[in-house]
């Protein structure tokens, strides 16, 4: 299982890193990216703070990959902090996408997909217009297992699918509960409305990203 999105106590997880990575490696886990909630607040004390989890790859043989998901930001203010973000070290940067379960502001889509990020996270009711872009800047869009933003994940699928753009299977782990195995994110996938053999090209999504991120 490869996962791009997860959650510690350094936002509004329940996990410490630690605990999060040992739990998401004897549920599979491969790859983990920690993406902790960041605004122009905390976003370098996140950062800098967990790059020192990287001392767990060796003994606990899971990659870890460290991030942030810009959240909640005023959509102007979106491109310049994920700059910032990326001078500062985060190899992976997600946008909290407008969701239909949060009241995140509107044109934060547009905003993010025309900034240097990996994946728009839970992008909701996302238009042609999104979508196209998302497919051109090459940054993927998320198909989610968290309750309530995986409603539009049926509509998110269908999108990508008219438009080119790609997507990835991730969690928004918060809790314990929320990591899945490989088998319940293909099930994720398929249940978007996805074929098998489409959601098989998904996992491989998740692959090809992570492998982009290491040449950075």
């Amino acid at each position: 299982m490869i996962d791009l999105h997860t959650h510690t106590t350094a936002s509004d997880g329940e996990l410490i890193p630690a605990e999060l990575v040992q739990r998401a490696r004897r549920k599979g886990y491969t790859t983990i990216a920690i993406t902790d909630h960041t605004d122009p607040t905390n976003i370098e004390q996140i950062i800098n703070s967990t790059q020192k989890i990287k001392r767990l790859q060796k003994d606990y043989n899971i990659q870890i990959l460290i991030g942030v998901e810009l959240t909640h930001l005023p959509p102007a203010q979106i491109p310049k902090l994920a700059e910032e973000a990326r001078e500062m070290g985060a190899e992976i940067i997600i946008v909290h996408g407008e969701t239909i379960a949060e009241p995140v502001p509107k044109g934060t889509n547009l905003a993010a997909l025309r900034s240097d990020i990996d994946i728009l996270a839970h992008p909701g009711l996302i238009t042609s217009e999104e979508v196209r872009l998302a497919a051109e800047k090459k940054i993927y869009l998320e198909l989610t297992s968290r309750c309530g933003h995986n409603c539009t994940n049926g509509h998110v699928a269908r999108m990508a699918e008219r438009h080119g753009a790609e997507l990835v299977v991730n969690t928004d782990a918060h809790a314990p509960e929320d990591l899945i195995t490989d088998e319940e994110a293909t099930k994720i996938a398929i249940g978007s409305g996805l074929t098998t053999k489409e959601a098989k090209k998904v996992k491989e999504n998740s692959e090809k990203l992570v492998k982009r991120i290491i040449k950075y």
